[in-house]
């Protein structure tokens, strides 16, 4: 999906984006591949604060350059598109999750950090402290629901197409604060 079907795609699902400075060509597609690209990875940020939020995942920090992510999605809903290819989001996962995703089947544990995930997965950075805690406002879930939809919608993929953190790669918690099975059945809801 080219930068330009990834915007539309989105403003289809009902979105409001906002686009952040030249987001379609900021990427670290020189550090590697980007594709094929078999998913949609859900992700906390542990920050507070949507202006900090949107700034960190597009800048990146020391020892992680942005982009980390392609879109940000804030506690009131938009989606804030920071880079587009290859992103610092996903790092090392679990080989058989990526065959599951692929297989659109039950995940199973992820018990290693073998497969390059910047190259497989879109990633979308969702603003929460992620300690537990910090509320999820019902217009973010949406969003988070909306913006995995648009992205399987287009590649004719199912909810199954849609991961956590937290199952990609050992050690990972986020997204905390909801279930990653909740989310996709609200997502195959969606999907129809």
């Amino acid at each position: 999906m080219s930068a330009s079907s990834f915007l539309k795609a989105l403003k289809a699902e009902g979105l409001t984006v906002v686009e952040v400075g030249a987001w379609r060509d900021h990427n670290r597609n020189h550090k590697g591949p980007w594709g094929p690209v078999n998913g949609v990875m859900i992700h906390h940020t542990v920050t507070k604060g949507s202006a900090r939020t949107v700034d960190i995942c597009r800048k990146g920090y020391e020892g992680l350059p942005g982009p980390l992510c392609h879109g940000v999605i804030t506690k009131d809903g938009r989606v804030h598109l920071v880079g587009y290819g290859r992103a610092n989001h996903a790092g090392l996962g679990d080989d058989d999750v990526l065959r599951a995703v692929i297989a659109e089947r039950a995940l199973p544990k992820d018990n290693e950090a073998n497969t390059d995930g910047n190259r497989h997965f879109y990633g979308f950075e969702c603003e929460n402290l992620g300690d537990g805690d910090d509320p999820w406002p019902a217009a973010q879930l949406e969003a988070i629901e909306r913006a995995a939809a648009a992205v399987c919608r287009h590649h004719g993929w199912n909810e199954r197409s849609v991961i956590g953190h937290l199952e990609w790669q050992p050690g990972k918690v986020d997204p905390r604060g909801f279930t990653m099975a909740s989310m996709r059945a609200r997502i195959g809801d969606r999907l129809g």
